[in-house]
C-alpha cells in the first residue's frame, strides 16, 4: 500500500543523506521524496512516499524515528490529510492535438504556461492519481516530456505536524 510519511528533521547537512540511506540499506523504495525548509529555518520537512504492509511502513517509522536528525514523523495515512502534486507537461500543440489538448486540460484545471510554435507546456496540480487521469487522458503521441514534483501531504484540521 502506498504512504506518505511526512517528517521533521533538523535543517543541517547530511540529514537527507541520512534518511534515504536507511531506506537504501533495508531496501525500501522511495517513489518521490520532497524536502524544504520550514517557517523554522532549523528546521526542514521531508514528504516520502512509499509503498509497503502496515508492518513495513511501521518499521520505517520506527527506523526513521531512531535517526538523531529526525524530530517527529507523521503517516499521513493514519487520517486525514490534503495531498498534491505538481506536473509540468509539454505537448505538440499542431493542430491535430491542440483543442483536444486545450479542452482535455481545461477539464482537469491545467494551465497553458507557455505556448510556442508547435508545442505546449502545461502546469497542473492536483492528487497523483489525478495526474496519472490527465496523461491517461492525452494521446500518448503527443505527449513530449513529463516533470513531476512528486507528493506532498499535510493533515486536514488540527492534524499537525510541529514540535
Amino acid at each position: 500500500m502506498r504512504h506518505i510519511i511526512s517528517l521533521l528533521m533538523e535543517n543541517e547537512s547530511g540529514a537527507l543523506s541520512r534518511v534515504s540511506g536507511l531506506f537504501s540499506a533495508r531496501g525500501y523504495n522511495i517513489e518521490s521524496l520532497n524536502v524544504a525548509p520550514t517557517e523554522d529555518e532549523t528546521l526542514s520537512r521531508m514528504t516520502i512516499v512509499t509503498s509497503g504492509s502496515n508492518e513495513v511502513i511501521e518499521q520505517i517509522i520506527k527506523q526513521l524515528n531512531k535517526l538523531i536528525d529526525v524530530v517527529k514523523v507523521l503517516d499521513l495515512n493514519d487520517g486525514r490529510h490534503i495531498e498534491r502534486e505538481l506536473m509540468i507537461v509539454k505537448v505538440k500543440a499542431t493542430s491535430k492535438y491542440r483543442d483536444e489538448v486545450k479542452r482535455i486540460s481545461d477539464t482537469f484545471g491545467g494551465r497553458i504556461i507557455e505556448i510556442a510554435e508547435t508545442t505546449f507546456t502545461i502546469e497542473i496540480t492536483g492528487p497523483s492519481s489525478e495526474l496519472d487521469d490527465y496523461l491517461d487522458s492525452l494521446d500518448k503521441v503527443a505527449i513530449i516530456e513529463t516533470v513531476r514534483t512528486g507528493a506532498l501531504g499535510i493533515g486536514r484540521g488540527d492534524r499537525i505536524l510541529k514540535i
